[in-house]
């Protein structure tokens, strides 16, 4: 294996979910040298989530990779975390703990809910929101955090959210 794969498999594994343009950005290589490797690196699978491919060892099985793909990205996590510390709550009380539109966290809801990350439980004309894998979604936590990217991103949005709904 070349010393450039070499970089970027090790770069893969100690930072499952890295999506390709950081994973360009940490390596300072060329957005072809990396499709190129990325090609001939079987070891290696990807993931397509909400508009961005995320990269990462064979050790992760799809739903693990789904799942580092939305704790990567701060509203998620936030949602995840919360979902963690209270077990079940409902979307109401997830928006206005995290201090974001009920359209946010809707949109995030969607892909978590399609990827069996978080279940939507009805009774009684309510939805309650929970984990479907608690256990798991917490070790994966250790393992992922989102980057100052999308960190941003996310910020971004929350502030077109407020400046949308005060208007």
């Amino acid at each position: 294996m070349s010393n450039t794969r070499s970089r970027i498999y090790r770069h893969i594994e100690s930072h499952p979910g890295v999506h390709f343009r950081e994973l360009t950005r940490a390596l300072d290589l060329a957005t072809g040298q990396v499709q190129y490797h990325l090609a001939r690196l079987d070891r290696v699978h990807s993931e397509s989530v909400n508009g961005r491919t995320h990269y990462y060892t064979s050790s992760f099985d799809p739903w693990e990779r789904h799942a580092i793909a939305f704790l990567r990205r701060e509203t998620a996590r936030d949602v995840l975390i919360m979902l963690i510390e209270c077990e079940a709550a409902r979307p109401s009380e997830v928006a206005d703990h995290l201090d974001i539109a009920r359209s946010t966290l809707e949109h995030h809801l969607s892909g978590l809910v399609e990827h069996d990350i978080v279940e939507k439980r009805r009774s009684e004309g309510r939805v309650t929101l929970a984990l479907c894998r608690p256990d798991l979604t917490v070790e994966l936590l250790a393992a992922v955090g989102p980057k100052a990217p999308d960190r941003l991103s996310d910020r971004f949005t929350r502030l077109l959210d407020r400046l949308f709904e005060s208007g």
